[in-house]
């Protein structure tokens, strides 16, 4: 074992749990809200959550900040501007932080951009998930079509930094041309970022109950292709599975992940993950994951914090770096996971058999095959 553990960067995650409806795909820790948002209460335990992990700083500054959910925009300009003050007295920012919110497209989210921006968000993720009245509904989703487009629009001339769009393909009783006319609908918004991907059926949700019809493997194939062909033609580079940016708007948070970077998770249900290299430890944390626990003064915030296995450690790393569709150093490899690239390629040995990975002196690829079947080149890391 090498001890090369290097403090790679650090980013925050800020999770606000409530939506205004559960959507039937959605697996992620969100409630239904039923009254008001108990919005002084949640921030001043987000604060207090920030103070307690500020222990894993270590002499940094946080590169990016994510305020995801749920449905973020639910929350009053006040609360956020609230939430924001508090943040930066607590931990230091880089000066070109980049600072992203999610936020649904209706009328009440988008009338609080502004605000929001001068609370110090740089970057919106507009959820619209679709532009055809049928599917938003199957979707639950509780926008229109019109409503999106104007959000994208009140987006793009805001001073912003950069903004996303949600887009979802492979919906019920979807064709190729109806995902397509989506995309280019989409694409004709001009946002700086698209985050264009597949839906799938997870457990514990409405959809997976009551299954709706998708398209066929054959279909799903051909919708990429074509759509992601007609996302180069625009400008746009594929840079992670499902993300697509055009030159200087990648997604610096989203990147930290995949590159397996450290990141602070504050607020019910968020994950942390902190590397201690004097210790030649890496730590995931938990926070109690109900807004009710979350919210008794009484109890811990920090329901789990366990030890990430060195077995696990090279499954782990290559499970992020893999879906950046890039060559991964070795070098990157024996310092963020602190264990020999020796060890990495005989664990993809496997996988380079099965022509899915290839490898030269300083880094790993995924072949166009390794990237069709990412999960294949992650189930030879397992055996």
């Amino acid at each position: 074992m090498n001890s090369l553990l290097t403090l790679p960067p650090l980013s925050l995650y800020i999770h606000i749990p409530w939506c205004i409806q559960k959507c039937p795909y959605c697996d992620f820790n969100s409630h239904k809200l039923n009254g008001d948002v108990p919005e002084a209460s949640y921030v001043g335990r987000l604060l207090e959550d920030l103070r307690a992990d500020s222990e894993w700083m270590q002499d940094r500054q946080i590169q990016s900040i994510f305020i995801g959910g749920g449905t973020p925009s639910v929350l009053s300009a006040p609360a956020i501007q609230q939430l924001m003050d508090g943040v930066r007295d607590i931990v230091p920012l880089t000066a070109d932080c980049e600072v992203t919110m999610e936020a649904n497209p209706g009328t009440f989210e988008t009338e609080k951009f502004s605000a929001f921006v001068a609370a110090g968000i740089n970057r919106l993720s507009i959820g619209i998930q679709s532009l055809q009245e049928h599917q938003l509904q199957r979707l639950g989703r509780i926008h229109n079509p019109q409503q999106a487009k104007e959000a994208a629009a009140h987006a793009s001339e805001l001073p912003l930094s950069s903004f996303n769009l949600d887009l979802m393909h492979g919906l019920p009783d979807q064709t190729v041309e109806m995902a397509l006319d989506d995309l280019r609908q989409v694409i004709a918004l001009n946002p700086p970022h698209i985050s264009w991907y597949q839906l799938t059926i997870e457990p514990n949700t409405l959809f997976a109950s009551q299954p709706p019809e998708l398209p066929d493997d054959d279909t799903l194939w051909e919708i990429y292709q074509q759509g992601h062909q007609l996302l180069e033609a625009a400008g746009y580079r594929q840079y992670e599975v499902s993300a697509y940016a055009k030159p200087g708007h990648q997604s610096r948070h989203n990147r930290n992940y995949w590159q397996y970077g450290d990141y602070l998770g504050v607020g019910c249900g968020a994950h942390s993950k902190v590397t201690l290299p004097q210790q030649n430890q890496i730590l995931r944390c938990e926070k109690v994951k109900h807004p009710k626990g979350y919210l008794d003064l009484t109890k811990a915030l920090r329901y789990q914090l366990k030890e990430v296995p060195m077995d696990e450690r090279l499954f782990e790393f290559f499970m992020n770096q893999f879906r950046l569709l890039k060559p991964v150093s070795k070098t990157n490899c024996e310092k963020t996971t602190g264990l020999p690239a020796s060890l990495a390629s005989q664990q993809l040995s496997e996988a380079k058999s099965l022509q899915l990975v290839i490898e030269d002196e300083h880094n790993w690829q995924l072949t166009p095959r390794g990237q069709r079947f990412l999960n294949s080149v992650l189930d030879t890391l397992l055996d």
